[in-house]
């Protein structure tokens, strides 16, 4: 990016994550178009930021709505250099017994938010041929299995892959896409903002267990101030990751996650290989284990 100032557009800015990094970008000297369901809750950054912040209301469900904030945001600050699709939540229910309009209405926010809002700014992005999306998955959306939030976590993995053809399909025009997966920060995430559903006797163990972590020191280990920071260095590098894994129970978890994957991998590579017509067949399947409870 050529421009010293840069500007961004990030969605749910009141809180969290957002208005931590909408505060680190200001810092650094750059414009912030800051989106929220409830604009006047971003005030106290005019007052103290002045015209360099632009409070926009933004409902990330409404296609429509994505592009107008767009367009406000680029007529204000002439271009839109970086975009931060943050906002989301998680409610908590089993995947048997949950509500399926719950189900789908947290993807609605999770998933199709963020489509809209990275439809919405491509055209500005190619015709100013450069800029970055940053967009905020999760620690679950690379390792998963996290009983009682699949709507989320679903959501978080079509992430993943809208995010790698987004970034096949813009690289040629020099936009850059950054796929952030925390872990536990002191956010709102598993506070006020989750519901936690019935969870019949069956699942007590299972996704009865979330509550347990709601309140366990893992969920807010990692300190949004430094992570906002983070990424706004992040932001003024050429060299920049595709998968950012932040904080330490994400980094760890997606190692561990990498290296399991990557065992089961060559374990069944031969396996694989022999379903082509090329190949050998049929091949030696490796030794069965027999469970436990065989």
């Amino acid at each position: 990016m050529a421009h010293e100032t840069r500007t961004w557009f990030i969605t749910g800015s009141s809180r969290g994550f957002g208005r931590a990094l909408v505060k680190a970008a200001l810092d650094a000297g750059d414009n912030v178009a800051a989106t929220a369901r409830k604009p006047g809750q971003l005030a106290d950054f005019a007052e103290t930021y002045g015209d360099r912040v632009l409070a926009l209301p933004l409902d990330v469900t409404d296609p429509s709505a994505a592009r107008t904030a767009v367009a406000t945001a680029r007529e204000a600050f002439g271009r839109i250099d970086i975009v931060v699709n943050n906002a989301g939540y998680a409610n908590v229910a089993p995947i048997e017994t949950g509500d399926d309009e719950d189900f789908r209405t947290q993807f609605e926010t999770n998933f199709w938010g963020v489509y809209n809002v990275s439809k919405a700014a491509l055209p500005v992005l190619r015709e100013q041929r450069g800029g970055l999306i940053i967009q905020f998955s999760s620690m679950g959306g690379r390792v998963g299995g996290s009983p009682g939030i699949g709507s989320y976590q679903a959501a978080k993995f079509a992430i993943d892959g809208f995010s790698r053809v987004l970034l096949a399909e813009t690289a040629p025009f020099g936009v850059k896409v950054l796929v952030v997966e925390p872990s536990g920060f002191a956010t709102d995430w598993a506070g006020a903002s989750m519901e936690v559903h019935d969870i019949p006797a069956d699942y007590a163990d299972t996704v009865g267990g979330m509550s347990a972590i709601r309140q366990s020191d893992s969920v807010t280990a990692g300190d949004p101030v430094r992570a906002a920071e983070i990424l706004v260095q992040m932001s003024r590098r050429d060299d920049i990751p595709y998968h950012l894994p932040i904080g330490v129970h994400s980094v760890e978890g997606c190692l561990q996650q990498d290296e399991f994957l990557l065992g089961e991998d060559r374990k069944w590579a031969a396996v694989g290989r022999s379903a082509d017509y090329s190949e050998a067949y049929p091949v030696a399947f490796p030794p069965d284990t027999v469970s436990s409870s065989a």
